[in-house]
């Protein structure tokens, strides 16, 4: 076990130890997978004494670190408006209150679960990844950070710092939901996160994005463009809703059938950007 107290330490000890370090913060994604050997790595960084991880900040956009948890997104006032909300909720859904103590977003994001919860409202907030390294820091659009199932485009002697959110401006809302068997303790068969922003009654800009229906999470880019530049009446995100179904390439398994995955992102889509601009236009739906 190595206990860094920076980044720079950090980034030191994967260069040293490559693909045989595995880093740790809340745990509840690793230490399942080391309990189940699924993974035998040679050293685990443990990444809870660098501080500047752990923080959240909101000026002009957000500063996510890494290790923050679900919680406190969940709990942080400064996430209750209408602009964020959609990322708030995604927190408020990951596990039981126990585990969101201890997830983090890095943690959720780098996994690269296909349903993972926190990465939708942040696809749709048009997040950054920043990610230090041996040669320095470097920043990645979230949505091109996950590669494939359970990868990313982390090498061996990187780590994600911090997620980077621009901000979305005024008149801007968000939305996250998602459809599981159980109420908790679950994963998503479908999740939406969906975002807009308005400007004299028309949309400005839209973001609509889906988890556990493709490899990795996905835009609906032609149900966002079918969005901007309109005014978003019922029957335009109606069309929208059939839109975002077309980006979907979801599987069948024991959790639900194509059929059933596909009317999910339709039925979430819509209910998702009706909340989106209920709250951007001041509403607390």
């Amino acid at each position: 076990m190595i206990l860094p107290g920076s980044v720079k330490e950090c980034v030191q000890a994967l260069a040293e130890h490559g693909a045989a370090a595995k880093l740790v913060a809340g745990g509840t994604d690793l230490l399942p997978q080391l309990k189940n050997h699924l993974l035998k790595p040679g050293v685990v960084v443990d990444l809870s004494g660098v501080a500047t991880l752990k923080k959240l900040t909101a000026d002009k956009g957000l500063r996510i670190g890494a290790a923050v948890t679900a919680r406190e997104l969940e709990r942080d006032g400064r996430l209750a408006t209408g602009a964020y909300r959609g990322l708030a909720e995604s927190g408020a859904l990951v596990g039981s209150v126990q585990v969101r103590h201890l997830a983090t977003v890095g943690g959720n994001i780098c996994n690269a679960a296909p349903s993972a919860d926190m990465i939708p409202p942040l696809l749709a907030l048009d997040a950054e990844a920043v990610i230090a390294g041996p040669r320095g820091e470097r920043r990645v659009p979230l949505r091109d950070f996950i590669t494939g199932v359970r990868t990313t485009v982390l090498g061996a002697d990187e780590l994600l710092v911090e997620l980077s959110v621009p901000d979305p401006g005024p008149h801007s809302g968000g939305a996250y939901l998602r459809h599981t068997p159980r109420r908790e303790l679950d994963i998503a068969v479908v999740g939406v996160g969906s975002q807009v922003t308005l400007a004299n009654g028309v949309c400005t800009k839209a973001r609509i994005a889906l988890a556990a229906v493709a490899p990795t999470p996905v835009h609906a880019r032609a149900a966002e463009r079918a969005l901007e530049g309109q005014a978003l009446t019922p029957q335009r995100i109606e069309e929208a809703a059939k839109l975002a179904v077309e980006a979907a390439r979801p599987i069948s398994d024991q959790r639900g059938s194509v059929e059933f995955r596909r009317h999910l992102v339709r039925v979430l889509t819509r209910r998702t950007l009706t909340t989106a601009l209920a709250r951007a236009n001041g509403g607390q739906a």
